[in-house]
């Protein structure tokens, strides 16, 4: 069996969908692992260290392809790398089904199975293939990050001879697994953190980690979908809400928005009204600006200052700490691999009644299958 792990094109992408210890486990799961020259480089990972681990290096993406029966990718291949692939081979990767169809389309007529790793279910043994879990959590500790170096003042109390510096008030929307991690990390380091999220479930997270759970009372409404996953909520609820929020942000300094909604545009949760009656030297971590952004004033790769608040809309943020992104990412594309393969035959199998495969194929045989892009689910 040969595996295949190219380097990735998309611009500012320095993630790799391997490591040194998955590609020992891959050979020893009996394939043979064949990386692309400087695939690694973004992750700091030499072509040595892979060499040392049991892989060999090609000098291209269409010699590293060539007849592989898996290949491993970080955003999906191009129209070059695609066409290096042989028919029946399997493509895992973090596709954006719902964002680039055209593709999803090129991947069913090159006749190979593709894999959304992002569509993972959300099941007891699926966590550990969970790539927007391991993702998100590394994007809500550098969103922190990132707030906290903007920002213009101390992030904790501070007493000293000279006066006492107040701590810094950190907002955060969503508490998914990125907003969590926002709140744990804003929390470590002595900032104020409240959060809202319309999953009444989501309450006693936020409170665990030391943060204020703010939300609309609803009997009778709840944002959590079977899945786990966010949902839309009605015209009233959403109007309750922004006015409860419109209130509570004037007094924040640092607010971190993660709220998506799978197969739909991010929702606005920050107008530009509430921008404007934030305190002048706030700041604004946008991390649904892929999608459309939390906030209609944000832009991607791009910070905007409006009414003196200063509207950081940074892409990729897991890719900003890429060592550890990179070995997280690896881990759950072997986890997902594994019991994939007749250990007796040393062959990839892959078990069409298993949830992980069925929950995330996208095309096989020349066909797009998933119920979510076939129209057969909503």
């Amino acid at each position: 069996m040969k595996l295949a792990i190219p380097k990735e094109r998309t611009a500012g992408e320095p993630r790799v969908a391997a490591s040194a210890e998955t590609v020992k486990k891959l050979t020893g799961l009996g394939f043979d692992v064949v990386v692309e020259t400087g695939a690694g480089a973004g992750s700091h990972i030499s072509d040595d260290v892979f060499k040392e681990a049991g892989a060999s290096i090609a000098g291209s993406s269409a010699d590293a392809i060539k007849d592989a029966d898996a290949v491993f990718a970080v955003r999906g291949l191009d129209d070059e790398q695609l066409g290096a692939m042989k028919k029946g081979a399997l493509l895992a990767a973090i596709l954006n089904p719902y964002g680039d169809k055209e593709r999803v389309q090129k991947y069913a007529d090159a006749g190979i199975v593709a894999i959304a790793m992002e569509f993972m279910p959300r099941i007891t043994r699926a966590q550990s293939m969970d790539v927007l879990s391991s993702q998100s959590n590394l994007a809500g500790y550098k969103a922190v990050l990132e707030g906290a170096n903007a920002f213009s003042r101390a992030m904790p109390m501070m007493m000293t001879a000279a006066g006492t510096v107040a701590p810094a008030r950190v907002f955060v929307f969503g508490a998914g697994v990125a907003g969590l991690q926002a709140i744990a990390t804003a929390k470590r380091l002595g900032a104020i953190v409240s959060a809202t999220d319309v999953r009444r479930a989501a309450g006693e997270q936020i409170e665990s980690l030391g943060g204020t759970f703010i939300m609309v009372e609803s009997d009778d409404e709840d944002g959590e979908t079977a899945a786990g996953y966010a949902k839309e909520m009605s015209e009233d609820y959403k109007r309750r809400q922004a006015e409860l929020v419109a209130e509570h942000i004037k007094k924040q300094d640092i607010v971190i928005t993660t709220a998506l909604i799978p197969g739909r545009a991010a929702p606005v949760l920050v107008t530009e009204d509430m921008v404007k009656s934030m305190k002048p030297g706030s700041i604004i971590i946008d991390l649904a600006v892929e999608q459309g952004g939390n906030c209609p004033l944000s832009k991607p790769g791009e910070t905007v200052v409006a009414h003196g608040v200063s509207i950081i809309g940074m892409t990729n943020m897991a890719g900003r700490i890429p060592v550890d992104a990179s070995s997280l990412y690896a881990k759950n594309l072997l986890n997902f691999i594994t019991p994939q393969i007749d250990q007796e035959a040393k062959s990839l199998n892959l078990d069409w009644e298993d949830e992980t495969v069925t929950g995330t194929a996208l095309t096989r045989d020349g066909a797009i299958i998933h119920p979510a892009l076939t129209g057969e689910t909503a």
